[in-house]
């Protein structure tokens, strides 16, 4: 893509790759698709780096706003998934 990744520079370098990933995993969602069980870990791990919901809520408003792809939309769609499910959002 074109654009750059919202991140925070206070994050270690394994924590922002590890946040490029969890938007890489949206992304995917759009793009081709992913499986569920993929898209939880990123998550989870992304949760881990950014356990606010206010400021996970800026990085992903950020991050919709460059892309248009809605981290919220596909997270939401993947907890009312099952798992082994694929993921494609539109």
């Amino acid at each position: 893509m074109e654009y750059q990744y919202p991140i925070d520079y206070n994050w270690s370098t394994d924590e922002i790759v590890d946040v490029i990933k969890f938007f890489e995993a949206i992304e995917k969602a759009y793009e081709k698709g992913i499986e569920r069980d993929e898209l939880m870990k990123a998550y989870r791990r992304f949760k881990e780096i950014v356990p606010s919901k206010a400021e996970e809520k800026t990085i992903c408003g950020e991050f919709e706003e460059i892309s248009g792809y809605s981290s919220y939309r596909t997270i939401k769609k993947v907890k009312d998934a099952h798992p082994g499910e694929r993921i494609t959002m539109k």
